[in-house]
């Protein structure tokens, strides 16, 4: 059966649910340039109207993997683990760069870590910004961040690198100038395909959506939570709640540092000015130096990624990760030899 544009955008206008086919015609039209700008604001604006759900956004995150610059390589069918600490952003807590030092550190123990970002667009400073000013590439190709999985343990994904097909969305989305499918769809499009992922939600409703679209897409295990405070990691001044995947399956789970020996701390103790203040705590956590209020949500965070890696309970893997942390790296920066 053909498919219309125009009948797509006919059944959103009258707040009806899309099918996967429909869905996924009207992403890959976008992703290939074929919608015009009205057309293209027509159908995030309906799709915000109707309300997002799994099947949009999974659509949406198939269209985006399909047309994004592959990894030789890295195609989600490894026998190793790969992991990623990427969350949505857009919890404007102006909060360090807790989820770029799990990574280092998960990288340091030997894990592969392809690490997916962008710039800041609502922090204080991004994940990009923050590994450049430690040297970390940006701008490696294909080929080079295959090699650097491969060999360092990590690389770091210049979201804007990898996904050419979304210059046909940017400018409308800044045109629009609100939230659309787009703001949630950022760790999601991930080229290495992770098998592992620790997913931070700022918006707590979104929990579900996110799980399910993990479900559909593809992933061995993933912790998607979110963080008290409307944080999108995982907090140590509150209770933390989301979903857990292992294989086909999603649970509820709920995540209580203080039960896994954690001392609660305020938000305000892991804020950051801005990029130089960003970068000076960075260095220090690496170092196993940082203030112990974001040492500690590191170790938290790592401590979840660890347990997605099997490597015991959670409270185990708090006891592996706090030590992991206080130490500091112990190989350096991947980039610096």
């Amino acid at each position: 059966m053909t498919i219309h544009v125009s009948e797509v955008l006919d059944l959103l206008a009258q707040h009806k649910a899309l099918t996967d086919e429909q869905a996924g015609f009207m992403f890959s039209e976008l992703m290939s340039g074929r919608l015009t700008e009205a057309q293209t604001g027509a159908f995030l604006m309906g799709l915000r109207s109707k309300g997002e759900d799994s099947t949009d956004l999974a659509a949406g995150v198939r269209a985006g993997v399909a047309a994004a610059v592959k990894i030789p390589g890295f195609d989600g069918k490894r026998a190793e683990p790969v992991i990623d600490t990427c969350g949505t952003g857009g919890d404007g807590q102006c909060s360090f760069n807790n989820s770029t030092a799990v990574s280092l550190f998960l990288a340091d123990m030997g894990y592969t870590v392809a690490k997916h970002g962008n710039r800041a667009l609502s922090s204080s400073c991004g994940s990009a910004d923050v590994l450049e000013a430690l040297g970390v590439p940006l701008t490696m190709s294909p080929e080079e961040a295959s090699a650097n999985l491969e060999k360092r343990h990590f690389a770091f994904l210049f979201a804007p690198a990898y996904h050419p097909a979304f210059k046909y969305v940017m400018p409308v989305r800044q045109q629009l100038g609100i939230r659309t499918l787009f703001n949630l769809m950022g760790p999601l499009l991930n080229p290495a395909r992770p098998s592992h992922q620790l997913l931070g939600v700022g918006a707590p409703d979104k929990l579900e959506l996110m799980g399910e679209t993990l479900l559909l897409t593809g992933v061995k295990r993933a912790l998607i939570f979110s963080g008290a405070g409307g944080f999108d990691e995982l907090t140590t001044w509150g209770v933390n709640r989301g979903y857990i995947i292992n294989e086909d399956v999603m649970e509820k789970i709920t995540v209580n540092p203080e039960r896994l020996g954690f001392k609660p701390h305020a938000p305000e103790d892991v804020r950051v000015s801005g990029k130089e203040d960003a970068v000076k705590r960075l260095r220090e956590i690496l170092s196993g130096k940082g203030p112990q209020a974001m040492m500690d949500m590191v170790a938290l965070n790592l401590a979840g990624c660890l347990h997605l890696l099997d490597r015991g309970t959670m409270p185990e893997c708090a006891d592996i990760a706090r030590d992991i942390v206080n130490h500091g790296l112990t190989k350096g920066m991947p980039y610096a030899q």
